[in-house]
Parts: structure tokens; sequence; C-alpha cells
């Protein structure tokens, strides 16, 4: 079997690359698709308290299981199927839930750091990058986290000011100068999206043309 084509995308919380997957994922037809998102692997803390887990700094790189992540990566491009973990955002703690993912000949990989880990970058044929403004990221986070997480203003703002800000000044920015292509404004840049989406199914058809 061939190499699956890898593609990732990166940016802030809130820069819209999940609107920037979903459009991608929604034109590519004809091929199998495998999705590794990043949020899936932060860490399991079955030993902490719910308070200490509050505590954590959930945008630091050591937040994230990356050894488990590049784990599971490795298996899907040796044509070997994963149980992905689940993250329950309520709980600030992984599921007892799996969702078996099987290998595909595109492997999407989504989430704020995945350009800061190395070894995760140099398996990736191409990086996009989501860019969008500070004020536009913060505001759908906060909608995102007390419609879908339960949380409250004040929480959401106390982790953004001390953490979330912070952490994307010091690793999340600075992985920018990895990315292939820029994709500024977040899901709303069709020109820019349609031109990633030309360039995957170039590198699809030519790896798989002769299979």
């Amino acid at each position: 079997m061939n190499k699956p084509l890898i593609i990732g995308i990166a940016g802030g919380s809130g820069s819209g690359k999940s609107t920037v997957a979903h459009k991608i994922l929604d034109k590519i037809m004809g091929y199998s698709i495998a999705a590794l998102d990043q949020d899936s692997y932060y860490k399991h803390y079955p030993d902490l308290t719910f308070e200490e887990r509050q505590r954590i700094n959930f945008d630091h790189p050591d937040a994230f299981d990356m050894e488990l992540m590049i784990s599971h990566l490795d298996s899907l491009m040796n044509n070997q199927e994963i149980e992905k973990p689940v993250y329950d955002f309520t709980i600030y703690n992984r599921s007892k839930e799996t969702i078996k993912t099987l290998p595909a000949k595109l492997i999407m990989i989504e989430g704020i750091l995945i350009f800061e880990n190395k070894a995760l970058r140099e398996r990736m044929d191409i990086k996009v990058f989501v860019d969008t403004d500070d004020d536009i990221r913060f505001i759908r986070r906060m909608m995102r986290d007390v419609k879908e997480r339960g949380r409250d203003i004040d929480n959401i703002v106390n982790q953004y000011t001390k953490q979330v800000r912070p952490m994307h000044l010091t690793f999340v920015e600075p992985s920018k100068r990895y990315a292939d292509v820029i994709i500024p404004k977040g899901g709303h840049n069709d020109v820019a999206i349609n031109m990633v989406i030309s360039d995957i199914f170039y590198k699809l058809d030519k790896k798989y043309r002769q299979l």
C-alpha cells in the first residue's frame, strides 16, 4: 500500500481550523479519509480531582499525549486500524469510549500545536495554517465554550488571559513559519481553501493513478 497523503491543519483556538477541514473533506471525493484531531489526545488524569484538572494549562504542548498521537498516526500509515481516544471537555478528562479509525489514503490532522511538534510535523505532506484575528478567535472560543462545554464567562476569560493568549504567542503563532500555506480569514477564505483542495487532488491523483 502506498503511503497515505497526510495534511496538517493548524491555527489558534477559534481560528476556523475545523471549518477549513470540513470544507476540504466535503470536496474530496473518491478517496478514503481518516481524521486525527489533536484535542482527542489530551493527557488522561484519572488520579486528579476535577478542581485539579481545571487548573491544567491545556494550551501548553505538555498537555498533549504526543507519543500516543504519533504512534496512532504511524499505525494508520502502516495500514493498521486504531482506537482513537475521546476527550470529554465537560470533565477535563478522557472518556471511557474510543473511536475505531481505519487506515485511509488521506489522513487529516488538525490542532493548535501540531506544527510545534517536530516528529509529527515531519510526517506531513501538506501543512496549512489558519490565521484569524485575535478578537474573532476569542469571541468564537467564548461562544463555543458556553454552548458546547458548559463553561461560565469568568472561567473563559480567566483561562484566555492566563493560558490561551500567552501560549498562543509562545507556541502557536511561531509554528506558523512551518506552514506551506497560510489561510487568512479562516473558513471564509474560499479562494485559499480551493487552492489547497486542488493541490490535494493533484497529489492524490499522482500518488494513486497507477493503482
